[in-house]
């Protein structure tokens, strides 16, 4: 497809080659991202969570169906759809998300961080201070650096409270 559009290019047709790089593009963003998962990342962004589900629950065989790169993507995804549901049943897509291997730095902050709020709803507050310590050091851009700070907060107010009721 890209040698016929620099052909198009070449032979002075600028408006098939211009459609002929849009449908490059398409194209290659079909072979090495599934399009059942993107649609799902766009509902997941407008929260339309009922129908992220829905597209991802057509993937009925993430390992033939996706590229290896994608398994842990896929999982993170539906950790995300199931922490609004059972936020401590997400716990298991987490967990697979991050041995099946994230790629960007802020998705692996991401599902530590879900897993921090996880092990503090728990009470489980030494694993918590650790996951928040990786997720903090995994956010290089600082996209999640206010829900780090909040959730810091809420472990504070945690402590607070146990110390009262222990007296």
């Amino acid at each position: 497809m890209v040698i016929g559009t620099v052909a198009l290019f070449w032979f002075g047709q600028w408006g098939w080659g211009i459609l002929a790089i849009l449908v490059t593009i398409i194209a290659w963003i079909t072979v090495f991202f599934n399009e059942k998962m993107l649609i799902a990342q766009w509902f997941l962004r407008k929260e339309r969570m009922d129908k992220a589900e829905v597209w991802l629950n057509k993937i009925k065989n993430y390992e033939k169906e996706l590229v290896s790169a994608q398994h842990g993507y896929y999982h993170m995804l539906l950790g995300l759809i199931e922490s609004q549901r059972a936020p401590l049943q997400s716990e298991k897509f987490f967990k697979k998300a991050l041995q099946m291997g994230l790629h960007m730095d802020h998705n692996v902050a991401l599902a530590k961080l879900s897993l921090a709020g996880i092990a503090m709803a728990k009470r489980n507050k030494r694993e918590a201070e650790k996951l928040l310590a990786e997720a903090k050091k995994a956010d290089k851009n600082k996209l999640l650096e206010e829900q780090i700070k909040m959730m810091k907060s809420q472990m504070g107010m945690m402590d607070k409270q146990q110390f009262r009721y222990s007296r």
